[in-house]
């Protein structure tokens, strides 16, 4: 849990609340943990002119102290691509 609650609380500070935490993953021995974010994209310029919103997806890396070391996006999509994808 304290993992999740580093990543959540960097996300906060940083980029974007998160909207949802995908999988935490323990790295190789002595190489920390890998997770995955789900954000939400600049919500408010979005609902102004009435666009879906766009989540992205981004890969934070912590090293064994919890930290987080680095992080990237790697993925941007509408939201209601996935949400298209889960009812058909």
């Amino acid at each position: 849990m304290h993992i999740m609650d580093e990543v959540t609380e960097f996300f906060k500070e940083h980029i974007a609340p998160p909207h949802k935490i995908i999988s935490v993953k323990k790295q190789e021995e002595n190489e920390g943990w890998r997770v995955l974010v789900e954000v939400i994209e600049e919500k408010d310029y979005m609902k102004k002119y009435a666009h879906d919103q766009m989540v992205g997806l981004y890969e934070v890396f912590l090293d064994n102290e919890e930290s987080v070391t680095g992080f990237s996006r790697i993925s941007l999509r509408y939201r209601s691509v996935l949400e298209e994808q889960e009812q058909g």
